[in-house]
């Protein structure tokens, strides 16, 4: 298939709390013009759709984007260009969760946890979104807190029950991350935990792997790769890291290994659209203005994508069957280092867009309107 025609189907989705205050556990750091609802942060994410191209939806997290009317959400959403996408449960800010959330010792936490899950469906069901996205912090900082086992039989109750709830043409996404907050032990911490219980739970439960929530030096396309091969994975939430969990911008750190990534996602076909796997973006832009840094994730994934696109798949079948170590190398670096910007922005030209989303969107003014107008009450901020 030409490339070009998949480069234009491509969709990436961007996460409304990226467009909030956020920051490290020290500070966050306030901005101008940062919106201060659900509504406001829709109307930014359409900027970045806008002069993208490829940023039709937006995630929500719940309780950060709760609003009274969800069906109008959407509506307004429509309205600015854009549509919902996946919904975040969040069940890892609140004083009840101390000890962990569905897998707490305390029964009463458990349920107040489950219902909160049960709740993102009816939000699903309210916006026509159809993935619930699942993130745990559960977990031990001492050996000897909690019974590990017993922890892993909570979570899978609750898993199936909220999984029993899921609508016609719903899925669930389990997301892992290897630690923090917890130390010791955390419920859901690599991929194979995550891949057991989505195994468990049946064909709409499926495995997100976030590409900063890994020990350094973890091969991700390893596991991309494997998860495809099983039909097991759900999506992506991009982000960069230098050395822990640092939700930098995707390809900030390591373009390289976005760029392996996305060999892995091509070859085990994740960019068609019949595969399900979701491309979103993870992010928290502490110091650089929030719409500019989701344009650049999102022009990143691009060029990672265009680039694993023109490997030579032909010469590599043969240099690899014939055990032609550096051959096979060599068509990996070709594609890799091939520049594919002109070919991007010639692309957008064809689809009425500047070919130079970020300065399209310096030039439109916008920043300036929103840092006039959004004056008084309450910046939306990821909580800490």
């Amino acid at each position: 298939m030409d490339i070009t025609v998949q480069l234009r189907a491509q969709r990436i989705e961007t996460p409304s709390w990226a467009y909030g205050n956020s920051g490290t556990r020290f500070k966050v750091f306030a901005q101008p013009g940062v919106p201060r609802d659900p509504y406001e942060k829709l109307a930014d994410a359409a900027q970045v759709h806008r002069y993208t191209g490829i940023a039709p939806t937006v995630a929500l997290h719940i309780p950060w984007d709760r609003v009274d009317d969800y069906a109008g959400l959407a509506r307004h959403a429509r309205e600015l260009g854009v549509g919902i996408g996946a919904i975040n449960s969040n069940v890892f800010q609140d004083d009840d969760y101390k000890l962990g959330s569905v897998t707490h010792p305390d029964a009463r936490v458990r349920r107040k946890a489950t219902d909160h899950l049960l709740e993102c469906v009816d939000i699903m069901d309210a916006t026509g979104s159809g993935t619930l996205k699942l993130w745990f912090s559960d977990g031990l900082n001492y050996p000897g807190q909690d019974d590990i086992r017993a922890r892993q039989d909570r979570l899978a109750e609750a898993l199936s029950e909220v999984y029993g709830r899921l609508g016609e043409g719903q899925r669930l996404l389990l997301e892992y991350k290897l630690f923090e907050p917890a130390f010791y032990a955390t419920d859901v911490p690599d991929w194979g935990t995550a891949y057991a219980h989505c195994l468990r739970l049946g064909d709409r439960a499926q495995v997100v792997v976030d590409t900063g929530h890994h020990a350094p030096g973890t091969n991700i396309e390893f596991i991309v790769a494997f998860l495809l091969r099983e039909g097991k994975l759900g999506g992506f939430d991009f982000n960069s890291r230098f050395y822990a969990d640092d939700d930098l911008m995707v390809g900030a750190a390591d373009p390289f290994q976005l760029f392996r990534i996305m060999c892995e996602v091509v070859r085990g076909g994740g960019l068609d659209p019949r595969s399900g796997v979701a491309f979103m973006l993870d992010q928290c832009h502490n110091i650089e203005p929030k719409i500019p840094g989701q344009i650049r994730s999102v022009m990143n994934v691009q060029e990672a994508t265009a680039k694993a696109l023109l490997v030579d798949r032909a010469a590599l079948a043969v240099a690899q069957s014939s055990g032609d170590v550096l051959g096979a190398n060599a068509v990996l670096m070709d594609a890799y280092n091939t520049d594919v910007r002109p070919l991007l922005a010639s692309l957008r030209e064809e689809t009425g867009l500047d070919p130079d989303p970020m300065a399209a969107y310096a030039r439109s003014g916008y920043f300036e309107t929103i840092a006039a107008e959004r004056v008084g009450g309450a910046q939306a901020g990821w909580g800490a």
